[in-house]
């Protein structure tokens, strides 16, 4: 067995082998930034939660993202707005999102 370095190796290495806590820890890191804003916070969650399945190169080769464009987003500022709108559109609707494994759904049918 190897040895973890630190405590956010550790648990990206926990999130990369369970996909439902890894699901569990972006919809909670989502439900968070909904109640208060922080951004900051947020961004890192989900740079967390992307080298967990399998990092920035790997997520852009499946989604066809810009590599240089996502790393933008997950370290500007500027994603504020778009997530602010989001979230005031959200609550104006009376909505909010949820974020659930669609991979499990399709092994069940």
């Amino acid at each position: 067995m190897r040895e973890i370095g630190n405590w956010r190796e550790y648990f990206i290495e926990y999130l990369a082998t369970d996909r439902e806590a890894a699901i569990d820890y972006l919809q909670l890191t989502l439900e968070e930034y909904l109640t208060d804003d922080d951004l900051p916070f947020f961004l890192k969650c989900l740079r967390t939660f992307i080298a967990s399945q399998g990092g920035v190169v790997e997520i852009c080769k499946r989604t066809g993202i810009d590599t240089e464009t996502l790393l933008n987003m997950l370290s500007n500022e500027d994603a504020a707005q778009l997530l602010d709108t989001f979230s005031t559109l959200l609550n104006a609707l009376k909505q909010r999102l949820v974020i659930e494994d669609t991979h499990a759904k399709h092994l069940s049918l």
